[in-house]
């Protein structure tokens, strides 16, 4: 497997007994995975998506890691909030609405 050029991590808020519990979590994290991997796919980005345990940014979820640029990304509810995120990857500049500093 080629190893890709971008990971985008989605916190799942899963706890270390397997129970999802956060906010991220609550919030449809996971529900956003599919449009991720659905546009990342369209898009032709080269990057992997995984979901993740708690980040511990419950305050500031859903939350979004992008590797390896290191971008912490919060708020992103939303598809609009996905399709900024990936527009980052795309232009190679953080989206800035939605960065954590």
């Amino acid at each position: 497997m080629k190893k890709p050029a971008h990971h985008v991590f989605v916190c799942g808020s899963f706890r270390v007994n397997g129970a999802p519990q956060g906010t991220c979590n609550k919030l449809g994290s996971m529900n956003l995975m599919q449009y991720f991997e659905e546009e990342i796919g369209d898009r032709g980005i080269d990057a992997a998506v995984s979901g993740t345990s708690c980040l511990k940014l419950c305050d500031r979820g859903p939350a979004v890691i992008v590797y390896p640029e290191n971008w912490w990304y919060g708020h992103i509810d939303s598809e609009d909030a996905v399709d900024a995120v990936l527009d980052s990857i795309e232009k190679g500049v953080p989206d800035p609405d939605h960065l954590l500093a």
